[in-house]
């Protein structure tokens, strides 16, 4: 019996001694929480009481994670707020119309690039974005090359729309960003220099509205057709009013669904790195409103605006960033300058597309920037006007054709077309449900992939 009674207060020491839940104090003995088994049940005990289990140890707590270092504040004039105005005014983004600005200005310019934009996004980026998506390797380097691209990164946007830069070269500026705020100035508030009133300028209402019809025109063009006209573009955008590439920019962020995060203007160091304008630089350029009419003057002041940086995002999403650079892409002027060859080489592997490019990349004298693309390029989209399979098959690269290609509509691709045509030909034949860039001389549309052999 008193081994029996021995066995029971142990078991009781050792209950007290496990149950957390009790804190330091002593349990008590005469209600043990320990469970006895069946058949050995003793005096005192209560048969089938179940033990508490204890709490389970909690984990060490999790090292605090060190908050991410603040994103450094961008060199340079920062344009950001004029950005944000020329994307509600002229590129019609939605958002109150700024102050100063008409309501019904705003209201007529962009009812008709809504129109625009919407058209353009049911008729072509509807159809265009998913065949993309299925075709663009998932690995792919997020770092994009456009040359040759005549404002058109909705484009880009499009076949790319996860990139994490994009660069366009054109020889197009992105144009002074100050000429519609001093324009709406000029037409609206009464100003004047030395204290002396004057009163709002008819001429430079009329110049307003007249640049606003341009990038309306423009605009619609690029989304109908699927291109821009050279021709066309100089006018618009070399010696444009507004600066109009820089519009057709923010009007392509619209149409994707991006929001303007800064806008900074910027120059290549000799070793290509990028020097932003200073506020300095800026103050020191000539007045916005000087050579309004004059092509030739507002030309040369758009030019010291020709390369823009523009970051942006989807709401709550990643920031991304586009660069618009100014550049005559021919062998001539790389050697004279190669400053942008530079800025591109650092890139390392890169995606890269064109269309409607002239067939520059077929002549002798583009070899530089052709030579570039099969060099970085593991993947690219085009029409006729890429790289030609005499130059990328013996590089490694394979093609895939879609649509429809008999021979270049345009003399200056004269020197290439059999050898696309025979590219077509060898394939079996792809349906494309969407224009590219250039049809050919049946006004038939095609595409182009190339990629890198694995």
């Amino acid at each position: 019996m008193r081994h029996l009674w021995s066995v029971v207060a142990a078991l009781s020491i050792a209950a007290c001694g496990n149950d957390s839940s009790k804190g330091s104090g002593s349990a008590n003995p005469t209600t043990p929480s320990t469970t006895v088994p069946s058949g050995s049940q003793v005096a005192g005990a209560r048969p089938d009481t179940e033990q508490t289990p204890p709490p389970p140890i909690a984990d060490p707590k999790p090292p605090i994670e060190a908050p991410p270092p603040p994103t450094p504040a961008l060199e340079g004039h920062d344009f950001t707020e004029v950005g944000k105005t020329l994307a509600i005014v002229g590129a019609c983004h939605p958002g109150a119309t700024p102050e100063g600005y008409s309501e019904k200005l705003v209201a007529d310019h962009c009812k008709k690039v809504n129109a625009a934009q919407t058209e353009y996004t049911d008729r072509w980026v509807k159809l265009a974005k998913p065949f993309f998506a299925e075709r663009v390797p998932a690995t792919a380097s997020k770092k994009v090359v456009y040359p040759f691209s005549g404002g058109d990164l909705s484009t880009a946007l499009t076949v790319y729309p996860d990139a994490d830069e994009i660069t366009t070269m054109s020889l197009e500026p992105a144009g002074d960003p100050r000429t519609l705020q001093a324009l709406n100035d000029a037409a609206t508030r009464p100003g004047g220099k030395d204290g002396k009133s004057t009163k709002p300028s008819p001429q430079a209402k009329q110049a307003l509205d007249k640049a606003l019809g341009t990038v309306r025109y423009e605009l619609d063009f690029l989304y109908r057709v699927n291109f821009s006209n050279t021709r066309n573009m100089r006018d618009a955008m070399r010696s444009g009013t507004l600066p109009t590439q820089l519009i057709f920019s923010l009007s392509a962020l619209k149409v994707h669904g991006y929001e303007i995060v800064s806008l900074r203007f910027f120059t290549l160091n000799e070793d290509g790195t990028i020097k932003y304008l200073t506020d300095q630089d800026v103050t020191g350029s000539p007045d916005p409103l000087s050579g309004v009419g004059d092509g030739r003057v507002t030309e040369k002041r758009n030019r010291i605006f020709s390369n823009s940086e523009i970051r942006f995002r989807k709401p709550g999403g990643k920031i991304q960033i586009h660069r618009q650079i100014r550049q005559d892409l021919s062998d001539k002027e790389l050697a004279t300058d190669p400053r942008v060859m530079r800025h591109l080489e650092a890139k390392g592997p890169i995606v890269s597309m064109t269309k409607a490019a002239s067939y520059l990349l077929s002549w002798d004298s583009f070899a530089t920037m052709r030579n570039y693309l099969i060099k970085n390029t593991t993947w690219m989209a085009s029409d006729a006007t890429g790289v030609a399979p005499k130059w990328g098959t013996p590089a490694g690269f394979e093609y895939e054709t879609y649509g429809t290609f008999r021979t270049a509509h345009l003399d200056s691709g004269n020197g290439v077309s059999q050898n696309w045509r025979e590219m077509f030909q060898s394939q079996d034949k792809r349906k494309l449900a969407f224009r590219f860039g250039y049809y050919d001389k049946d006004t038939k549309d095609h595409l182009v992939i190339m990629k890198k052999k694995s």
